[in-house]
C-alpha cells in the first residue's frame, strides 16, 4: 500500500516537468510544419515579381496555442482519463444498460423530419433568395457526400475492402449523364439508373483484378484505377473535351411536367402561378438528393439482413474462414464492388445535373480520401455516424466561409477558408484520439442471439454459457 502511495505521488510530481518537456517538443514540431505554410505567403509585388511576405506573429500564434494545448492534454487531460480508467478497474461493478431514452429510440426518425424541414425552415429565416447559400452550400453539399460516403461504406464498412478509387465511379456517373443528355437529349430520369448501372459495370471491371488482392496491395491498385480514369478524362478529347470539361449540361425537370428553366413555357413559376426564383430548383434538388440518400440507406438496411450481406461482414472478419464455410469470395466482392459503385453512379449524376459542368478536377484523389474518411470517422458499417462525420467534416468546412469575424484575431489578409483543410486534418485527429473506432464505434450484428442459454458441461467448464 505504501509503494502505491508512493509511486502516484513520484508520478504526481513528474507530470508537469513532463507536461513543460512536451509542450516543448510540440512547439518545436509545430514550428517546423508551419513555418513555411504558415509563416512565409508568397505574393507579388507592384513589378508583377514573386516576392515572401513573412507572417511571424501568426506563426507565433499558432506554436503557442499547440504548445499550450499539448502542456494542458499532458497536464491535466491525460491524468484524469488514467485516473478514471483505475477507479473503474478497481470497482468492478457490473452496471445494467440503461434503456435508451426517448430522443435515441428515435433519433432516424428526428433526423429525417429535421432533413424534410431544414428547406422550410430557411426561407421562413432568410427569405428565398437568402436561403439559397444554406440549402445549395449546407444542404445539398452535405447530401451528397453522405451518399458517397453511403456507397463507399458498402465496400470498406460491411465487405471490408479498402478502396481508395471511388472517385471513378462519382466520375463514371457524372460523365455519363453529361454526354448522354447533351448529345441525345435523354432524360435525367431515364440516365440516373444508367449512370448508376455503367458505374456498376465498371465497379466490376475494378474487382475482377484485384480478387486476390487484400489489404495495403487493394489500395494501391484502387488508387490506381481512380488515377486511370482521371487521366482518361483529361486525355480523350474527342468524348471527355479533356480538360475543359463539359459545359451547358439540361437541368433536372420535375417528371417532365415542369421546368425550372424561366425561358421555358412550362416553368414551374408559370404553371403555379407564383413568382420566378431561382430557389426553386435549389429546393427541388435538395428534396431529390434527400431521397437518394434514403433509398441509400433502405437498401444498405436490408442488404444487411439478407444472405449477401451477412457474405460481406464474413469477409470483413476473415476471408479465410468466409472461404472455407463455402461461401463464394468471388461473387461477394464482384457484389460489394457493383453496389458501391452504382450508388457512386447515382451521385455522380446528380453531382452533374446540379452544376451544369464537370471537368476532370472535380474528380480528383483527395474526394477519394474525403469520402473514406468520413466513412472512417463515422464508424465503419454505421449509417447514422457516417451522416453525422459528414455533416461535421463538410458542413464545418464549409461553416468556415462565415466566420469573418476571425479576421480580426488574425488580420485582414487571413482567409478562414484556405485553412480547412489544415482544420479538417487536426479535427481527424482529435476524433481518433478520442473515438478510435469513429462516432459510432459498435455495429449491431445482423444476427445474434435474443436470449442466453444454458449450455451442457460437456461443452462449459462451469456448466453454464
Amino acid at each position: 500500500m505504501a509503494q502505491a502511495v508512493t509511486t502516484a505521488r513520484e508520478e504526481a510530481e513528474n507530470v508537469f516537468p513532463n507536461a513543460l518537456k512536451e509542450a516543448g517538443y510540440a512547439a518545436l514540431i509545430s514550428f517546423g510544419l508551419f513555418v513555411l505554410l504558415i509563416g512565409l505567403k508568397t505574393d507579388q509585388n507592384i513589378r508583377n515579381e514573386l516576392i515572401l511576405v513573412p507572417r511571424w506573429g501568426l506563426l507565433a500564434i499558432v506554436v503557442a496555442i499547440t504548445a499550450i494545448g499539448r502542456f494542458l492534454y499532458v497536464a491535466y487531460a491525460a491524468p484524469y482519463f488514467t485516473a478514471s480508467r483505475r477507479a473503474a478497474a478497481k470497482r468492478e461493478v457490473r452496471v445494467e444498460e440503461a434503456e435508451p431514452g426517448l430522443i435515441r429510440r428515435n433519433f432516424n426518425k428526428i433526423g429525417i423530419a429535421a432533413l424534410l424541414l431544414y428547406p422550410v425552415v430557411m426561407v421562413g429565416l432568410f427569405g428565398f433568395q437568402g436561403s439559397l447559400k444554406w440549402v445549395d452550400n449546407f444542404g445539398i453539399q452535405v447530401l451528397i457526400y453522405v451518399m458517397l460516403a453511403w456507397g463507399l461504406n458498402i465496400v470498406v464498412g460491411l465487405a471490408g475492402l479498402l478502396d481508395l478509387g471511388y472517385v471513378a465511379f462519382y466520375a463514371v456517373g457524372a460523365y455519363s449523364y453529361s454526354l448522354l443528355a447533351t448529345h441525345f437529349g435523354l432524360s435525367f430520369w431515364i440516365l440516373l439508373p444508367a449512370a448508376g448501372i455503367l458505374a456498376a459495370f465498371w465497379g466490376i471491371m475494378l474487382g475482377f483484378p484485384v480478387l486476390r488482392l487484400r489489404g495495403d496491395y487493394l489500395a494501391i491498385v484502387t488508387l490506381a484505377f481512380g488515377e486511370i480514369i482521371r487521366l482518361v478524362l483529361i486525355n480523350w478529347r474527342e468524348v471527355t473535351n479533356g480538360s475543359a470539361g463539359i459545359s451547358g449540361i439540361p437541368k433536372v425537370t420535375f417528371f417532365g411536367l415542369m421546368s425550372f428553366d424561366i425561358s421555358a413555357p412550362n416553368y414551374i413559376g408559370k404553371v403555379l402561378g407564383i413568382a420566378a426564383s431561382g430557389a426553386y430548383y435549389k429546393i427541388f434538388l435538395y428534396y431529390l438528393i434527400l431521397m437518394l440518400c434514403l433509398l441509400t440507406a433502405f437498401v444498405t438496411v436490408r442488404l444487411r439482413r439478407l444472405p449477401i450481406g451477412r457474405a460481406w461482414e464474413a469477409l470483413r472478419e476473415d476471408e479465410i474462414a468466409c472461404r472455407s464455410l463455402g461461401i463464394n469470395t468471388t461473387k461477394t466482392k464482384l457484389t460489394a464492388f457493383a453496389m458501391g459503385a452504382m450508388f457512386g453512379g447515382f451521385a455522380g449524376s446528380f453531382f452533374a445535373a446540379r452544376q451544369g459542368f464537370v471537368s476532370p478536377e472535380s474528380f480528383v484523389f483527395l474526394e477519394s480520401a474525403i469520402v473514406l474518411a468520413i466513412v472512417v470517422l463515422g464508424g465503419m458499417g454505421s449509417l447514422g455516424g457516417i451522416a453525422v462525420a459528414a455533416l461535421a467534416m463538410i458542413g464545418g468546412t464549409e461553416i468556415l466561409r462565415e466566420l469573418t469575424f476571425l479576421k480580426v484575431i488574425f488580420g485582414e489578409s487571413f482567409t478562414p477558408e484556405l485553412y480547412r483543410m489544415l482544420l479538417f486534418g487536426l479535427a481527424m485527429v482529435i476524433v481518433m484520439l478520442w473515438k478510435p473506432r469513429g462516432f459510432v464505434g459498435s455495429r449491431e450484428p445482423t444476427a445474434f442471439l435474443h436470449k442466453r442459454k444454458a449450455v451442457s458441461a460437456s461443452f462449459a467448464k462451469e456448466g453454464h454459457g
